[in-house]
């Protein structure tokens, strides 16, 4: 299966699942609004979604793929079920620890992520998010162990199960929110419980997946002998710096949501659902790119074809650009009618959809960026070089907050999400220069032509989202949320096919983007 098919295949699931996702935001919107125990739930489900990036997709996917990559190749069958089942032994144990620890701890843990809260005036709200937090700290021994088993999925090219699953955990909230919440004192709490329910729907159906492959994790009681097992100790020992270059990144979202908790009640919910609509292109996107190109970037490193290796990079920088840009600029200029259409119910206001939108156009900034670093850091991954894009992360964690400085006084929580966007396009920028100085990537020919093409359709694209924008008020359509709807569905089909019908004109054609999996 072709790199392009293979990304679709993900971008097709994970649309479904961010479409989910969306309808679970939006009957969150409508139920409690943007208020105070609305943020004390974004702030709980934030504290066990940082743990799991340190502890599973984040930091453990970049030092363990890439070696588990290595020991399909150089051994036998056994030996990667070895593997397997030292690597769940010793990250289930860990894991089981740090959420103990977590969980007694949970109102020092929200203090340090949200101490905004600790005024007496929003003690209700504190007391519901150590509550909550509690109860969401196993979710990362889920997510986790789901980490461990997307990992060797994806390296076998099973690429549908661990794309499709996110699902799982939007369904189990959606339900908690319909049915459960209306029967607890503090319904907010019901979110929680879906959380949990989610976690354990998506492991469960993973680890089926594994087992079907004949790799299921065997436990056993030697503890000690999997801690002591070679390339486990290799494991951590690059886990070490993945972790760090993951905290970093993840102490940037501890520090912005702080600052936001400071700020009118309701800025954790506005930046929380902005952050939803820019999944959307980072997942249907970068993620989708990363995770097809890390296993194809390593086997042509164990090759040593660095030809290859820099023509991977190459095709993924042209795809991002080519459907980045025009994503950037729709959630620029489109953001107004995008949050009124998803979230402009019930509880959720126009001044919530006000508020919402500027964090949207903030985002969108530095939205290349985000895309970009996801192809780009692979190309130290799949080297077994973490070291180096975690220097980066601490720079741009700096740069990150010196903007803060700047920002935050000027435009309140969307001076947040500007900072973030603006030092995500300083780490992809300085991602390039790095891969470049180190030979790792060579641009191929025709970058001319190739920006030459793309500009003038992405100004065809500019020109239709301002006509439409001129004629429509969209938070005043919510009398007729059906024709909002259909506004909205129409103004995006007119958005594809006037930018693909310009790339056309302009020359550019599928078999462009077209490769072959290593």
């Amino acid at each position: 299966m072709g790199l392009l098919r293979s990304a679709a295949t993900i971008s097709g699931l994970t649309l479904f699942s961010r479409i989910t996702g969306l309808l679970r935001d939006i009957l969150i919107a409508g139920t409690f609004g943007a208020g105070p125990l609305t943020d004390a739930f974004w702030v709980a489900f934030r504290i066990p979604n940082l743990l799991r990036r340190l502890f599973g997709e984040g930091a453990f996917s970049q030092a363990f793929v890439p070696i588990l990559g290595q020991v399909r190749t150089e051994h036998d069958h056994e030996a990667v079920r070895r593997l397997l089942d030292h690597v769940a032994q010793v990250l289930t144990l860990v894991l089981i620890l740090v959420t103990a620890i977590g969980i007694l701890a949970a109102p020092w843990v929200v203090t340090a992520m949200a101490s905004g809260m600790r005024t007496a005036a929003r003690e209700g709200d504190f007391i519901a998010a150590v509550w909550m937090t509690r109860a969401m700290f196993p979710y990362i021994v889920c997510m986790s162990l789901v980490a461990l088993a997307s990992g060797v999925l994806n390296t076998w090219s099973r690429f549908a199960v661990p794309a499709f699953t996110p699902v799982l955990l939007n369904l189990s909230m959606i339900g908690a929110c319909i049915l459960l919440a209306p029967r607890l004192d503090t319904p907010i709490y019901a979110l929680a419980a879906g959380v949990m329910i989610g976690g354990i729907l998506q492991l469960l159906i993973q680890w089926m997946a594994l087992r079907q492959l004949g790799l299921l994790p065997r436990y056993t009681t030697r503890v000690r002998h999997a801690w002591n097992d070679p390339i486990v100790r290799r494991i951590m020992r690059q886990m070490l710096p993945a972790i760090l270059g993951v905290s970093v990144a993840q102490l940037s979202l501890l520090i912005n949501t702080n600052i936001a908790t400071w700020l009118t009640p309701g800025s954790v919910t506005w930046l929380s659902f902005a952050d939803r609509l820019m999944e959307f292109p980072t997942a249907l996107l970068g993620v989708a790119l990363g995770t097809v190109l890390l296993p194809s970037l390593s086997a042509a490193h164990a090759d040593q074809d660095h030809d290859r290796y820099s023509a991977l990079l190459d095709w993924g920088l042209r795809l991002v650009l080519t459907l980045g840009l025009p994503a950037a600029l729709g959630m620029a200029m489109l953001s107004d009618g995008l949050v009124a259409t998803l979230f402009n119910y019930g509880a959720f206001n126009a001044h919530d959809v006000s508020q919402t939108r500027l964090a949207v156009m903030a985002y969108s900034v530095g939205l290349l960026g985000l895309l970009a670093i996801k192809i780009l850091a692979p190309g130290f991954y799949a080297k077994q070089d973490i070291r180096t894009p975690v220097r980066i992360a601490i720079f741009v964690l700096v740069l990150t907050q010196a903007f803060n400085l700047i920002f935050v006084p000027l435009y309140a929580h969307a001076g947040l999400a500007l900072s973030i966007g603006l030092g995500a396009s300083v780490n992809a920028l300085t991602l390039v220069v790095l891969l470049r100085r180190k030979n790792l990537y060579k641009p191929g020919p025709g970058w001319w032509m190739f920006t030459a093409r793309l500009v003038p359709a992405l100004a065809v694209l500019g020109a239709v989202l301002y006509a439409v924008n001129q004629q429509l008020d969209w938070v005043t359509l919510g009398a007729h949320p059906a024709l909002r709807a259909a506004y909205l569905a129409l103004t995006l089909l007119a958005c594809m096919l006037a930018y693909f019908s310009a790339l056309f004109l302009l020359g550019f054609r599928p078999s462009d983007f077209t490769r072959r999996r290593a």
